[in-house]
Order: structure tokens, then sequence, then C-alpha cells
């Protein structure tokens, strides 16, 4: 699995990222580009210690939650139209360029932490290693990449 501490998958994330337009339209889904590039953010943000959910989480969900934690970083790609967690969605339009720029700031704060060795627990998924954390961040974004087309 491919993991965005990797120098080349970093490279080849912001390459894809690079190809969208405000013209690109998604594939599957009701996500406008810009809107998709606002929800990018948010997993990334999670992985930063800048963003955590907005209200606490039920407990039932989180164990229900837990059970689809190996899907975050293992090789099978995501389904389409997989459910976006409410604290996650974004519902206004957003600015295609304001937001590629703060997603491309964000991939970049995030791979420059290559060499973290201690990661504060997911709020919903709880503990993930330095591989998993890079290799769930790889994941959202290629999903969310393949969904506009590239």
């Amino acid at each position: 699995m491919k993991s965005l501490f990797d120098p080349a998958a970093h490279t080849e994330i912001l390459s894809r990222v690079d190809q969208l337009s405000e013209a690109s339209v998604g594939q599957w889904g009701k996500m406008t580009v810009g809107k998709m590039l606002c929800h990018c953010q948010f997993p990334l943000k999670i992985a930063l210690g800048d963003h955590g959910p907005s209200k606490k989480v039920n407990p039932i969900m989180k164990l229900l939650m837990k059970s689809f934690k190996k899907s975050m970083y293992d090789d099978k790609p995501w389904r389409h139209n997989l459910p976006t967690a409410k604290g996650l969605k974004v519902t206004d339009d957003k600015d295609f360029s304001t937001e590629k720029k703060k997603l491309i700031k964000l991939i970049d704060d995030f791979h420059q932490q290559k060499d973290k060795k201690v990661w504060e627990p997911h709020p919903v998924f709880g503990h993930f290693t330095h591989h998993q954390w890079g290799q769930m961040q790889y994941k959202h974004l290629d999903h969310h990449l393949r969904q506009f087309g590239v």
C-alpha cells in the first residue's frame, strides 16, 4: 500500500491534484470539485491535530467504525458512494482555487511529518501506526482523486 510519507507517492498525489480544474466533475457521488477539495482536508487536519469531531462521538458508532479500521489502510480500493461522516461533510459551496491551495499545503505539511514516530489516536478509529497514518491519507486522497477522474 502506498503511503503519503513516501516521496514518490507524495509527488504523485500533488500531480493528480494539479490535474483538477474548476470544470472537473465527479464520476460518482454528489460533491462538487470544490467541496471535495475541502472535504479531503479534514483527515489531514485530524492527523496534524488541527481538527476533531465537532461533538462527542457516539460510543456505539465508534465501536462499529473500529470494525472497519483495517479497510482504512489496506490495498483494496474503497467502493464508490461510501457514506461521509457528518463532521466531514461539506454542505456549502467552496472556491476551487482557495481549497486547492489549502489542500496542497496540508498534503505537504503531512508529508513533512514522515519522521514523526508518536501520533495521537484518531478520534474515531483510535490508534494508528506511523505507516498506517501515511497509508490512510494516501488511500483517502486516491479515492477522491479517482472520483474526479485523476
